[in-house]
């Protein structure tokens, strides 16, 4: 198929929810994607997070394989050995004692804000229990998790949402501003991946960690942008040096199949009962053999160390680069923010000249595959160079 029959097809039968590039992309290997006419592309996007592998991996494709063509689905009504495996190994990597499997981030979220609800009526004796999250905050885009977004404008022709949440600024005063003798979890993102790729100070993480658990509310962290590796460490609030409560992982979990998972201490592994929460989809086989694929690269020292280097390598050419004012975030997950042009207008003009990239604000957001080699590093920052110059 041409561009124009793949554009004509999809634009008369899929719903109008999506702002998409005149791209149509048929295969890819590595961060390196190819068109339905065979134009190659350096992926700085990976799906938005999700390819930690990139395209195509052998190892994972393979894992994912033999899984399909041998059980492609049970319901949770029966044991899972693939489900097991990644249950064990992904509570290891994470210091957690317990997982719920679902299918994206805001089923994450939605499970532990489910979780903090029961543990404040359960626990803490309260009627209708509530949670903090952050303003500039992005947590999915249900309408309970969009009413745990901390933005607005993600609330506009959606209302009325789901009640219980109060949103802080990003101090210690504004999230104690917040809390009521109601509050039972405060919910974050240690990096602010919609909001503009906005890290948050590790003094405040820490003084929040300390303030959660003298009030006995959960400290809950949302790592479905910032988990797997991206950050340089497998879960990023390991670069912070704070235990939660628990956290929301998706994305990169399964390296590019659907997959969410909610984990939480041991504490609080038996909070969510029989019957109070379900997937039909949750723990998949097919989708677990990937996680395993990724888990047994990503989660490796040497791999994440790779990754904090291939993040200082992006972060000092960025830096450099004529039209970048300012660059911040941790690993490879990075926002740099334009002289001149807006975010969307480069973006645009990046993916005409052969590169796919991201924007938050007024930012350009970088999520590449963790595996990216330097030669396609190269590629990429050569080319958004080249279109920054043009907006000059």
């Amino acid at each position: 198929m041409t561009f124009e029959e793949v554009q004509k097809e999809l634009d008369e039968n899929v719903m109008p929810t999506y702002a998409r590039f005149p791209v149509a992309i048929a295969s890819g290997k590595n961060a390196t994607a190819k068109d339905v006419q065979g134009r190659e592309y350096i992926d700085f996007t990976s799906g938005i997070g999700v390819n930690c592998l990139g395209y195509a991996d052998p190892e994972w494709a393979a894992a994912v394989a033999a899984q399909a063509g041998t059980v492609q689905h049970i319901s949770n009504l029966y044991y899972s050995p693939v489900q097991a495996e990644l249950a064990e190994k992904l509570c290891a990597v994470s210091g957690m004692g317990k997982v719920f499997f679902c299918n994206s981030g805001a089923e994450a979220n939605e499970c532990c804000i489910k979780l903090a609800r029961r543990y404040g009526a359960q626990a803490l004796g309260m009627e209708g229990p509530e949670i903090v999250t952050l303003k500039n905050s992005f947590h999915g885009r249900t309408v309970t998790t969009l009413a745990a977004t901390g933005q607005k404008v993600f609330h506009e022709n959606f209302l009325p949402l789901t009640e219980g949440f109060r949103y802080a600024d990003t101090t210690m005063d504004g999230v104690k501003a917040c809390v009521t003798e109601k509050t039972c979890a405060v919910l974050l993102e240690l990096i602010q991946g919609e909001g503009g790729v906005v890290p948050l100070g590790e003094g405040f993480v820490k003084e929040l960690r300390e303030f959660c658990t003298e009030k006995k509310i959960l400290m809950m962290i949302d790592e479905v942008q910032t988990g797997v590796g991206r950050t340089g460490a497998f879960y990023c609030y390991q670069n912070y040096g704070v235990q939660p409560d628990v956290i929301s992982s998706a994305k990169a979990l399964s390296g590019g199949l659907p997959m969410g998972a909610c984990l939480c201490t041991e504490e609080l592994g038996g909070v969510l009962g029989r019957g109070m929460h379900g997937s039909t989809f949750g723990g998949n086989p097919v989708a677990c053999a990937g996680a395993l694929a990724v888990l047994r690269r990503v989660a490796d020292p040497e791999f994440l160390e790779s990754v904090k280097a291939k993040g200082s390598c992006f972060t000092e050419h960025l830096k450099k680069m004529p039209g970048i004012s300012e660059v911040r975030g941790m690993g490879l997950m990075l926002g740099a923010k334009p002289e001149k042009g807006t975010p969307g207008e480069i973006a645009a003009k990046c993916a005409e000249s052969g590169l796919l990239i991201l924007t938050a604000k007024d930012m350009l957001r970088l999520l590449p595959p963790l595996t990216i080699t330097r030669e396609e590093t190269d590629r990429g920052l050569a080319i958004l160079e080249k279109v920054l110059k043009s907006f000059v």
